[in-house]
């Protein structure tokens, strides 16, 4: 699928979700059966990276085996070098891949950290800050 581009013509970045690194992510943990998947735009938030991907797996095996197809993935666009938090345990694995952030998570340690809380603009935390 070629990646999306801004229909005003201006040279606007890509929206999240269409380069080609974030579209093969994407595809490789549905293909995989993740489970609730989320990208977030972190373009204007975070000089960290452009995109985050949360995802969970149904087990401690299902998150290992979701966190090394995403690394055959990463080698295949050229990227073999991706720094990789948290295989050992497969709990909560964390994927930098520079302009793509992946975090795979069992369900129950998503629910804990729930870190998608933390980058949501319409978080409610952030709205009683501003209280």
């Amino acid at each position: 699928m070629p990646p999306l581009l801004p229909e005003d013509g201006t040279d606007a970045p890509p929206p999240v979700g269409s380069t080609p690194l974030e579209q093969a992510l994407i595809t490789k943990l549905d293909e995989d059966k993740a489970q609730d998947l989320v990208l977030i735009d972190l373009k204007g938030k975070s000089s960290m990276s452009d995109a985050m991907i949360v995802a969970s797996g149904r087990s401690h095996r299902h998150v290992g085996a979701l966190a090394d197809h995403l690394l055959r993935v990463l080698k295949d666009h050229g990227l073999g070098k991706a720094r990789v938090e948290g295989l050992p345990h497969c709990d909560w694995v964390l994927i930098d891949a520079g302009d793509v952030i992946v975090h795979l998570f069992r369900p129950e340690v998503r629910a804990f950290y729930n870190i998608e809380k933390i980058w949501a603009v319409d978080s409610g935390h952030r709205a009683d800050s501003r209280a």
